[in-house]
């Protein structure tokens, strides 16, 4: 199973590394970093860079894809080598799948027309734009479209996901592995229990 993960200027390093560590560990799974042409590729707080080894003309047909968000994306809907190979490796994937603002392009390369998918908080009603029927959960899979909520998710994402491809005991092996135990010191990690000021002094952080 090959696993592609197109990288773009300031995406959110925890999007992408997040489900590589998951499909990395797995069986079977090879985990490739693309992007537009090969070379390394600067995070949301430009202090990270990871190497894209592949181009997006090298790996034209994954199994899966996983698009991550960041700060990035906005200027990434414009990126027309970006989008256009979103929507053709679609048409070969088993599954096509993003984490956070990642959805967006997913929605900008027409894949989210009439379907259920989530984003981070702070942009799901962006979704609409693209046809799609925002949903404010963890994870929401319609088809082979899985969609993560924001950043942290993408474990979970990857996690559903490897479920789904390789069942759950492998899942949970994996889950195992990595020690994926969420126990939170605070319980201020959604929107829907958060106050005004909570998310504007969130949003507030971002770069």
């Amino acid at each position: 199973m090959h696993v592609a993960i197109p990288l773009y200027p300031r995406f959110t390093a925890l999007d992408a590394v997040g489900p590589y560590t998951v499909l990395a560990f797995a069986p079977g799974f090879t985990v490739t970093f693309v992007a537009g042409q090969a070379g390394p590729v600067p995070d949301d707080h430009g202090t990270l860079r990871i190497a894209a080894t592949a181009s997006y003309a090298d790996l034209p047909a994954p199994d899966v894809i996983v698009v991550p968000g960041g700060s990035g994306t906005f200027d990434a809907l414009a990126d027309e080598a970006l989008v256009a190979w979103i929507g053709q490796a679609h048409e070969h994937t088993r599954w096509t799948t993003s984490v956070c603002s990642g959805s967006l392009l997913l929605g900008a390369a027409g894949l989210l027309d009439g379907v259920p998918a989530t984003s981070h908080w702070a942009v799901l009603d962006e979704l609409k734009k693209y046809g799609a029927e925002p949903v404010s959960e963890r994870v929401v899979t319609s088809g082979k479209i899985v969609t993560g909520a924001g950043v942290s998710a993408g474990i979970d994402m990857a996690l559903t996901l490897l479920g789904q491809a390789s069942g759950e005991e492998t899942a949970r092996s994996v889950q195992l592995m990595i020690e994926y135990d969420p126990q939170p010191p605070f319980d201020s990690g959604s929107a829907k229990t958060a106050s005004q000021a909570m998310m504007e002094r969130a949003l507030s952080l971002l770069p």
